[in-house]
């Protein structure tokens, strides 16, 4: 597409999210907040398609994204607040001001500078609490949220382990959690415990540049993706699931891990 055919289009978009907004009894209804659960799901979809590389499904979804950014933008202006306009603006001056690399004279020697100097920048910024933490949403998915903690605590200098002495912390809390075993099954010291161990492999994957959330998701459909395997395998041979004794199951199990490997 030229320039003037992408402008079009979106152009497009936004006449048709306005008719909607006129016309559809249900788009009528929405608010900010009833529409926005909507975004974060769109946002999901997204993220698993981006994670499986999914490009029409990428497509698709960034679309719906898109839309949900033009619904949210008109609701704004129908209360006089702002428009897609200013929205758009708004944001090209934020890109503006957080990469002073490459609209101003700040010199940066890798991608660990441009954060650093992003959220030093980004606490500077009106609205933004004056503490290390203070502007961060309380509201993330858990493995999100660790990350951004993290982050944010390294562009403030403190970021103590390197790679491979984080990878020694998140083995010393699984040897800790080993030790307790399951004497202390449910008590206050395997809750810290189990915690200590999933900030420490959230800390991991921020070093190896691995989204701990997507990363958790792929590995939780890959599981779920064998053991349905598994199940219809011991289908196919005329076995129920839930009757078989463990060993069975993992025979099964392992049966389709090898059928994925083929």
């Amino acid at each position: 597409m030229s320039r003037d055919e992408i402008e079009a289009s979106l152009g497009r978009l936004d006449e048709l999210t306005r008719r909607l907004r006129e016309e559809c009894p249900w788009d009528r209804e929405q608010t900010e907040r009833t529409i926005v659960p909507h975004t974060v799901e769109e946002a999901y979809e997204l993220a698993d398609a981006a994670n499986a590389g999914d490009d029409e499904g990428l497509v698709d979804e960034l679309g719906d994204v898109l839309f949900q950014v033009y619904f949210l933008s008109l609701l704004l202006e129908e209360r006089g607040v702002s428009n897609l306009g200013e929205v758009a603006e708004h944001c090209r001056q934020k890109l503006i001001r957080r990469h002073p690399h490459v609209f101003g004279e700040v010199e940066v020697e890798n991608s660990g500078d441009v954060l650093r100097n992003w959220d030093q920048i980004k606490r500077s910024e009106p609205g933004r609490g004056e503490t290390i933490f203070g502007s961060l949403p309380e509201n993330l998915p858990a493995p999100l949220d660790a990350r951004r903690v993290q982050r944010r605590a390294a562009s403030s200098g403190f970021d103590p382990l390197q790679t491979d002495e984080a990878i020694g912390a998140l083995r010393d809390q699984l040897e800790a959690l080993d030790q307790l075993g399951e004497r202390g099954a449910g008590d206050e010291q395997s809750f810290e415990q189990v915690g200590d161990l999933l900030f420490a492999a959230v800390n991991v994957a921020r070093r190896l540049k691995v989204d701990p959330e997507l990363s958790l998701r792929s590995a939780t459909q890959r599981f779920r993706g064998r053991l349905e395997a598994a199940e219809l395998i011991a289908r196919n041979a005329g076995l129920a699931w839930n009757d078989l004794d463990i060993d069975q199951q993992l025979e099964f199990y392992a049966r389709a891990r090898m059928t994925e490997d083929q």
